[in-house]
């Protein structure tokens, strides 16, 4: 007989606190040194991922002035982030109801997710109102003075992310590289947390749905669908949480060298209930394939797996090798400007551990194994990491604790997707 449980069941161990939780990284790695484990041993395993998602934007409403100073705006910008207007008018009360991209951007540095962390690490930010009738008015505000801000996402959490390489002599600008991406088949840079990846833990859907709680860069929230381009063979999801309860260090932006983009995170509980979730859980990196594709026309090249680019976690650096480069690279292309080349000194909130800097600095003041993949007899080094395991890490042990502790509650979906 196929061994079965429900949420409802493993909810009630949990909130009695019999319940067994484990991290993915906990269960992957009893699973590797050859512990034996097995379906009745655990009853939830906290899953998740983190990097660039460019799907993530968000919807924010707040005073901008008294009411009936101006009837209605037309443009409004944060930070000189671009917002869309509307859909409600707001006439004459002095709010605004404003949708904002993550790669939307003021300049080639600055962007949505760059105004997002800001938002939510409570600094205040520049508005200006552009309104029907040509004028203009300049406030700032805060997250605390904004009523309702929520981070959505169109399409986050792929299953399926990929590698990229450049098959051509030309270099080129690309969101998949932080300088022009060299080729041919010079560099590779990659997406996705292989073991921890939520999707990767659940692929069939069995427990993720529709109401399906979340954290989403910290803070409680919801799976409200399937995202765009989700299929069976490359799921994603949509998501919404409440950007009030968010912890700055699990979002920013990315600088790209095709300009910004937005990274975020999310975390999500897998309720062990039969032997499939359970077999898909235990996937270890190994055994999760990494297809490669052409930075040009994004069709495939070859294919490798995670246990090849997921080597070393966390990145490195020592100041002693610093050479003091006239004009720094590190401090110039890190895409999170975590580097501050001044001081000789590494931002851990902003640093998101991408590894660009490795191949940067001249003087080889940063180390990290980031790997290599053999394509057609060809070796082909890791120069840029998209995700952040060490993050993705550090939510899945959140989340497992917020649970023990009886302060995240295993939901329920209220509707399953059709997979």
């Amino acid at each position: 007989m196929r061994k079965r449980r429900t949420i409802a069941e493993i909810a009630k161990r949990v909130e009695r606190g019999e319940a067994v939780v484990m991290t993915a990284e906990e269960l992957c790695n009893s699973v590797r040194s050859g512990e034996e484990i097995g379906f009745e041993d655990v009853d939830v395993v906290t899953s998740a991922t983190c990097g660039v998602m460019s799907g993530t934007f968000a919807v924010l409403s707040f005073q901008v002035a008294e009411r009936d100073e101006f009837e209605r705006a037309s443009k409004v910008s944060l930070n000189g982030v671009p917002a869309f207007v509307g859909p409600c008018p707001n006439e004459r009360l002095g709010i605004v109801d404003v949708i904002v991209y993550g790669p939307s951007h003021r300049d080639k540095n600055y962007g949505g997710g760059h105004l997002f962390r800001a938002l939510v690490a409570h600094e205040e930010i520049e508005v200006a109102v552009e309104t029907v009738d040509g004028r203009e008015i300049k406030t700032t505000t805060t997250l605390d003075e904004i009523t309702f801000a929520r981070l959505c996402s169109t399409r986050n959490a792929f299953k399926n992310y990929f590698a990229f390489v450049n098959a051509h002599e030309n270099e080129v600008t690309s969101i998949f590289s932080v300088s022009k991406f060299k080729g041919p088949f010079k560099e590779l840079t990659f997406s996705g947390c292989g073991e921890l990846n939520p999707l990767e833990k659940d692929p069939l859907m069995d427990t993720i749905g529709v109401g399906t709680k979340i954290l989403m860069n910290g803070a409680e929230g919801f799976v409200i669908g399937e995202g765009t381009r989700s299929s069976a063979e490359k799921p994603n999801l949509m998501g919404i949480a409440d950007m009030h309860g968010m912890q700055p260090e699990y979002l920013g932006g990315f600088r790209t060298s095709a300009g910004p983009e937005i990274w975020t995170s999310w975390a999500v509980p897998i309720p062990i209930l039969n032997e499939r979730v359970w077999e898909n859980v235990k996937k270890l990196d190994e055994e999760i394939k990494l297809g490669v594709l052409d930075v040009h026309n994004r069709l495939p090249v070859g294919e490798t797996t995670y246990a090849d680019v997921w080597r070393d976690f966390s990145v490195r650096f020592d100041r002693s090798s610093c050479i003091e480069c006239e004009e720094c690279p590190v401090a110039s292309l890190c895409p999170s400007d975590a580097f501050d080349a001044r001081a000789k000194d590494v931002n851990a909130d902003l640093c998101c551990n991408c590894g660009a800097c490795v191949h940067l600095c001249e003087g080889e003041a940063f180390s990290c194994n980031l790997g290599v993949v053999t394509l057609a007899g060809r070796e082909i080094p890791v120069t840029l990491r998209q995700s952040d395991r060490r993050r993705a890490s550090e939510l899945a042990a959140i989340l497992k604790q917020k649970i023990l502790d009886g302060g995240f509650t295993i939901s329920e979906p209220v509707a399953r997707f059709n997979v």
